[in-house]
Formats: C-alpha cells, sequence, structure tokens
C-alpha cells in the first residue's frame, strides 16, 4: 500500500520508518527540507517539499494512489485541513489526524476522521488506523479488567444484526458511529458498511472479539 505522511517531526518520521519496515511505499510532505534528515539515509520513499494540504503538493505525494493519509505535523489546523482534503478530495480510505486540542478531537472524530492526541502511544495508535486494524483498545478503566474498544464492522457483517455479534463476541456494545453520527444501538440494530461500533469488553474475551469481527459470524469458536 502506498501512504502519505504529512509532517516530518518524530512522530512523522518515525511512522514513515515503521511503515517501510513493514513493506509499504511512502512519501512524506514537510514545509521545510532539513526536516528529512529525520528520516535517515536509508529512507528509500518520497521526500516532498510543500504545504500537506495543497493539491499539487498532495499529488506529488502520490495522494490520488495512496491507500492511507497520517497528518501528524505540529498545526492542528494544518493537519485537519489537509487530513478532509485527503478523505473528501481525493477519496483516501484511512485517513488518521495528530490533534493536540483534545476539543477539536472531539468533532473529528464525530466527522469519521480518527485523531490522536500528543500521548506516548501515539505511533502505535497511528499506524493501527493507518493499517485499519479492525479492533483497538480506545480506554481501559482503572482496575485494568474493563476496557473500551473501537470495532470497524467487517464485510461478513454487513447486513447482520448487531444483537448476532454482541452474542458470538461477548462483547457489548456501548454507542455505533454511522456517517459520522454517534447513535445509541439497540436490539433491532442491523449493522452497515462503514459501521464503528465502541464495545466494552475484558481482557479475557478480547481475543475473541478480534476473531468474531474478523472472520464474521463463525468466527470466534462459534
Amino acid at each position: 500500500m502506498h501512504v502519505v505522511v504529512m509532517g516530518c517531526g518524530r512522530v512523522g518520521s518515525a511512522i514513515a520508518r515503521r511503515l517501510e519496515e513493514v513493506g509499504h511505499s511512502v512519501a512524506v510532505i514537510d514545509q521545510d527540507p532539513e526536516a528529512f534528515r529525520r528520516l535517515g539515509p536509508d529512507f528509500a520513499g518520497r521526500q516532498v517539499t510543500g504545504l500537506g494540504f495543497d493539491r499539487q503538493t498532495l499529488l506529488d505525494a502520490g495522494i490520488d494512489s495512496a491507500g492511507a493519509f497520517a497528518a501528524v505535523s505540529s498545526g492542528d489546523n494544518s493537519n485537519i485541513i489537509s487530513a478532509r482534503v485527503a478523505r473528501e478530495t481525493f477519496g483516501v480510505q484511512h485517513v488518521v489526524a495528530r490533534i493536540y486540542d483534545s476539543k477539536r478531537a472531539e468533532v473529528y472524530e464525530r466527522m469519521g476522521i480518527p485523531s490522536v492526541a500528543t500521548v506516548p502511544w501515539t505511533v502505535n495508535r497511528l499506524l493501527r488506523e493507518l493499517l485499519s486494524v479492525k479492533v483497538s483498545e480506545l480506554w481501559r478503566e482503572p482496575t485494568g479488567q474493563v476496557l473500551l474498544m473501537r470495532v470497524t464492522v467487517t464485510e461478513p457483517w454487513v447486513g447482520r444484526r448487531l444483537a448476532d455479534l454482541e452474542a458470538a463476541s461477548g462483547a457489548r456494545a456501548a454507542w455505533l458511529v454511522r456517517y459520522g453520527e454517534a447513535q445509541l444501538p439497540n436490539t433491532a440494530t442491523v449493522l452497515q458498511d462503514g459501521d464503528q461500533l465502541v464495545v466494552a469488553s475484558t481482557d479475557a474475551i478480547t481475543q475473541r472479539v478480534h476473531e468474531v469481527v474478523e472472520q464474521g459470524p463463525g468466527g470466534g469458536g462459534h
């Protein structure tokens, strides 16, 4: 997959190198050509100097063939504008933005653009979003026993009842995001393509949740 990374600071350069290590082609955009030194001499991807929300700069970086886009510059506004251009103008499927302002981050999550705050696990969380991991941990309560997980509805579950997914996995759906709008599901809710769920789980059934989501109704030993 081709991935475009906007911002070549510590996070952007780390993501670019990791993506290249696991076999993806990568283009990195930054306004400052000196920033590309962080990539190191072995980086083989494209290095594009320019603004990450400029159409031509994005095209120079191969946005029209990209499967994923990460906006991880130091500016919230630049990150969200470029993320929206990637999603809305070029139709990039997996877009994630690094947002410093938590209130803004909530807004962009509702728009369907995953956003990541500046915390130590930024790089790993961004990579999970970009590489389309279908289940990822969002939050864990203080005792560590119960967690919230974000679940992207996979093709085998499209058209199936949410209640069936809950029964197969043992997890409980807290809310559903559809077309960027959060809603509380009910027993009659039927899953659609593009739906994202937030489910409550425990460590004991986390593996089963992963298997059921990835494999469909027959997964997880059911």
